[in-house]
């Protein structure tokens, strides 16, 4: 074992705190996202409750330096049960000018900052567009700073392993680590080991790695700064074993899980496109549980290789963002009129065309409702969380199946790349998933109907190559019951009714609405990934004592039974939501309720004090 892994126990006093949210911020390429994700991991691993919120640049080598090159990660580890990444932060480590500007209105002026005070030269104060220095123009003289010279200690710290420079400042991020690990009484040992895996064919830059670390620990022991650390109780979570998991990668395993209850194997044809990639890249890495994953040349191959998978008998699944899915129509409609299971996965982001690729948004909800030529409704179900995404995967499956249709999923951006502890369910509590293909015919058997209907309107699945069960596909309208070409207005209109009235009927198997809080006064309705900050902000109104209740929408297209009576029992319903209005302005046209907007387009989520304030004034 290394000199450099042994961590003397703090020798300062420790003050036990309920919750804290540290946000870190430098160039996208001084490791922030890594010491985020290490915090977190450890964070969960403690038994805290922990919700994330990365935030990106746009640009993949954005300009170092600057304000648009900024990368963040925020996160929250609680004793108490928690659903968002925090609003005011405690502690903002920030590595450069730019990253300091642009995060410093979100520390709370009893918070900690934590600063690069080496990162603070003439150069990097005009990249900023700063006039003067913010360490001595008096900016920061509200808040607790703390400069410390990150580069150089580094540098001093890590010279036993003959790193050249440019190598040693990039062990600087674990500098910073070992000094929030300190002060908040965050196990190492998890990151050692992921240093000893990470950098196993590079003893060196893992010594460097490690010492760099171990100095930020020294130093918040050996400074005056401190005079104490931070420590944050377990939490008290469903008894369970936990682990840590981001968006993707749940609705990644959501999908496996549903493959496996349904009996089929699984194909996935995408496109990569930010931020959805990471379902494509997590499902590339299970072939042994038969998953196939294809990487098509563009959208519109991505979507027709899940048309074909479908056809053959396959769970087929496609994925992409807003740019993508604007591509996919004509795909996407030709699964419905052939009506065959597939999904849909939406992460959307902020648009429109590129947008803003790396920023969250909530902008697709009525593309992926009305945007395919004709007459297409499609069910359309949104994930709550991280965590959810699992079960969102499979009741999204369960319903394509039990209703041969496409089913299409939204995520977002703030739900893909988010993470928080996720309680792994026994397997014998997933429930199958009945999935049946009509069997073999023989030559004086009736003719084969492949558009004949069972009591969910739903038409048989035959795989291609079945004896007796040969029959027509196709982008043309179907004959009713024997599904050839037909062109007659009447049974158009049939089939097109029909198909609309099989999305109707998915009510039936979907579970109706719960109300959190009261049952009179103001009814905060969300969806997607607002239900965090909205089910906070309620729980902190009602304890004020307003009469508000919340009520989160897992399905959007049906409409859950009774959602129309619940927004009745109340005086007023509140729509926070990260577009312009889309949920609202389905509301008011299919119920002629007169709801409230309360809109953001920023490419970040609401603050739960947003919420508050909006709640406040529309209710009293």
């Amino acid at each position: 074992m290394s000199s450099s892994t042994v961590f003397p126990p703090t020798s300062k006093p420790s003050e036990s705190v309920s919750g804290v949210t540290v946000r870190l911020c430098g160039d996208s390429g001084d490791g922030m996202q890594l010491l985020g994700t290490q915090l977190t991991n450890t964070s969960a691993l403690s038994g805290n409750d922990v919700a994330t919120f990365p935030d990106f640049p746009a640009e993949i080598r954005a300009p170092r330096g600057t304000r648009a090159g900024v990368s963040g990660f925020q996160v929250q580890f609680s004793a108490e049960e928690i659903f968002t990444p925090g609003d005011g932060v405690d502690a903002l480590v920030c590595m450069n000018p730019a990253a300091l500007v642009t995060n410093l209105v979100d520390l709370k002026k009893t918070g900690i900052l934590i600063v690069n005070s080496d990162g603070f030269e003439a150069k990097d104060l005009k990249l900023a567009k700063l006039d003067s220095n913010p360490l001595t123009d008096g900016m920061l003289e509200h808040y607790r700073t703390i400069e410390v010279p990150m580069t150089s200690m580094t540098r001093t710290a890590v010279e036993p392993t003959g790193l050249s420079t440019k190598f040693a400042d990039r062990c600087k991020n674990f500098f910073a680590m070992g000094l929030v690990f300190w002060l908040y009484g965050r196990d190492v040992e998890p990151t050692l080991r992921f240093i000893d895996d990470k950098f196993s064919k590079k003893p060196d830059v893992a010594e460097a790695n490690r010492l760099a670390l171990k100095a930020g620990w020294n130093y918040g022991e050996t400074t005056e700064h401190f005079a104490s650390t931070f420590s944050v109780p377990a939490a008290e979570l469903q008894p369970g074993t936990y682990r840590n998991v981001m968006g993707n990668q749940a609705l990644a395993w959501g999908l496996i899980a549903a493959a496996k209850l349904s009996g089929k194997e699984l194909f996935l044809g995408s496109y990569p496109i930010t931020p959805a990639s990471d379902i494509l890249h997590e499902l590339s890495k299970h072939k042994n549980f038969g998953v196939r994953t294809f990487q098509a040349e563009d959208e519109i191959a991505a979507v027709c290789s899940a048309v074909g998978a479908a056809f053959g008998g396959s769970m087929a699944i496609t994925t992409s963002s807003g740019p993508g899915i604007a591509l996919k129509g004509e795909g996407i409609g030709l699964g419905l009129i052939l009506e065959l299971p597939f999904l849909v996965i939406d992460v959307q982001r902020g648009g429109p065309s590129t947008g803003l690729p790396t920023k969250t948004e909530q902008s697709d909800l009525l593309m992926v409702m009305h945007g395919r030529n004709g007459e297409s409704p499609l069910p359309v179900i949104a994930a709550q969380s991280p965590g959810d995404c699992f079960d969102t995967a499979i009741e999204a499956w369960r319903i394509a199946t039990k209703y041969m249709t496409p089913v299409i999923i939204l995520s977002d951006g703030y739900i893909a790349n988010g993470a928080e502890p996720w309680r792994v369910p026994e397997v014998s509590s997933l429930e199958k998933i009945e999935v049946t293909h009509p069997p073999a015919r023989a030559d004086n058997d009736e003719p084969f109907m492949p558009y004949s209907r069972n009591e969910n309107l739903a038409r048989p699945w035959a795989v291609p190559g079945t004896p007796g069960l040969m029959h027509r596909v196709g982008g043309l309208e179907k004959q009713d019951g024997s599904g050839n070409v037909s062109y007659d207005p009447d049974n158009h209109q049939y089939m097109v009714q029909t198909r609309a009235k099989k999305v109707d009927m998915v009510a039936d198997s979907i579970a109706e609405v719960e109300v959190y809080g009261k049952s009179k006064g103001t009814l905060v309705l969300s969806w997607g990934g607002t239900y965090g900050s909205c089910r906070t902000a309620v729980k902190e109104s009602v304890d004020a004592g307003l009469d508000v209740g919340h009520v989160h929408l897992r399905w959007i297209s049906p409409f859950p039974k009774n959602l129309e009576a619940v927004m009745r029992g109340f005086d007023r319903v509140l729509i926070p939501e990260l577009n312009t209005g889309q949920l609202r302005l389905l509301i008011k046209s299919k119920y002629l309720i007169d709801a409230i907007g309360f809109n953001k387009i920023k490419g970040k989520p609401f603050k739960v004090s947003e919420l508050v304030a909006k709640i406040k004034e529309v209710t009293v």
